[in-house]
């Protein structure tokens, strides 16, 4: 550890990575005021979520007709049947956890929701997403980088934006740098605290001088600091909240221990992914939803006393194909659902459009037709629950039209 250069801990950063699950996180400045607006958390659903299977419209007398086989029966008694909502809309029955949230007021969806881009490959769709740049790709950074830029434009914490896991998400790309914690976490995830501390003290040898990148890197190893004291282990989830053993609840619980150690987080990125599903999605979604309903309901009961300074928003690349296909599935479509949770949702409603599931109403080649843009309802959040006035500049080119409603003023 002693013959650490410089270079090398750059390029040890940059290669090591911690569990899948782990959280992408975004801190503020150590020692600024806390903030009266919210924390995000921004899950994705990586690889295209069937919403009208997780959001039933089962009041459409179109629906049955294209998913003989894979439909969700009608709110009614037995089993492996939708939830009721509102009388048109249900829960898939696997996600019953949902419910109680949804009774509560702190859950609302936007149906039929997406980009205004009719395009079924993956990896255009969610980096156009996370972009917030449909369709535009000279536009390198992401919508929550240009967000937590503009609300905060003085702060260069190096700890402010961290990208955890695999890869920083695009939707975090921006100017405010992104510190790859990888290797001193991961010591600390597993226990090893006595090479921890070696570590981080031969690391802030290398960095005690007074450069720029000496005094960014001591803030980080300040930032450290506060993080090493937050146990994982050791955090018991309030009023009786069971956060899945997945890792999905596992990284939602990190959150929620990240946010009640008061840290300054402002935004957490969480993947799930699974959603492609061309065959036998009958066999796979319930699983799936039941991991998001059960680690959604977690959260929220674990956060109860905080969530009027929580917004929790779900969103997925795009939707499926309405017409189920031979092999029991469903192909890549275009408009899908989000999930919009916390203490300051108008919840109990199913905002959105309905464009019907009638053959002439569908988007080409049988998808569900997008009514609302997917950055109408994030720059709503953004505006009315995170304090940001200047969403144009988040959305560079979008022309929106009214909010829908969903959050109230913070």
């Amino acid at each position: 550890m002693s013959k650490l250069t410089r270079r090398g801990f750059l390029g040890a950063l940059g290669a090591a990575t911690l569990p899948a699950w782990f959280p992408r996180l975004a801190f503020a400045a150590p020692g600024r005021a806390a903030s009266r607006h919210d924390t995000l958390i921004c899950i994705f659903l990586r690889g295209g979520a069937d919403g009208v299977n997780v959001v039933v419209p089962f009041g459409d007398r179109h629906y049955h007709d294209n998913r003989p086989t894979i439909g969700i029966p009608e709110p009614g008694a037995g089993e492996g049947r939708a939830i009721d909502l509102d009388g048109f809309f249900g829960f898939h029955p696997s996600l019953a956890p949902l419910k109680e949230v949804w009774d509560d007021g702190g859950l609302a969806v936007v149906h039929a929701a997406g980009m205004p881009i009719n395009n079924h490959s993956h990896f255009d769709s969610m980096d156009w997403m996370e972009r917030g740049t449909p369709g535009e790709r000279r536009v390198l950074s992401g919508w929550i980088g240009r967000h937590l830029a503009a609300v905060d434009p003085a702060n260069t914490s190096p700890f402010r934006a961290i990208g955890f896991g695999d890869f920083v998400p695009a939707s975090l790309r921006g100017t405010i740098p992104a510190t790859a914690l990888a290797s001193i976490a991961d010591f600390h995830l597993q226990g090893f605290e006595d090479q921890l501390a070696r570590f981080q003290g031969t690391l802030a040898g290398l960095y005690s001088g007074t450069t720029f990148l000496d005094v960014q890197a001591l803030q980080t190893f300040g930032a450290l600091d506060r993080l090493a004291a937050v146990d994982p282990t050791q955090y018991p989830p309030a009023n009786g909240a069971q956060y899945p053993d997945s890792d999905f609840g596992n990284a939602l619980k990190q959150v929620g221990q990240l946010i009640k150690a008061d840290l300054g987080l402002e935004v957490a990125c969480v993947d799930l992914g699974g959603w492609d599903m061309h065959d036998t999605e009958s066999d796979q979604l319930p699983g799936l939803l039941a991991d998001l309903g059960a680690g959604l309901h977690a959260f929220y009961a674990d956060l109860h006393d905080r969530r009027a300074n929580l917004t929790v928003v779900t969103m997925t690349e795009f939707g499926r194909r309405i017409e189920e296909n031979a092999s029991g599935g469903t192909d890549h479509g275009t408009a899908s659902f989000m999930f919009l949770m916390g203490g300051g949702i108008n919840g109990k409603k199913v905002y959105g459009a309905w464009p019907t599931l009638a053959t002439e109403a569908l988007a080409d080649p049988g998808d569900l037709a997008v009514t609302t843009d997917y950055r109408t309802v994030l720059s709503e959040v953004l505006e009315r629950r995170l304090g940001n006035p200047g969403v144009d500049g988040v959305f560079p080119g979008f022309v929106r039209g009214n909010y829908l409603g969903i959050c109230k003023n913070a």
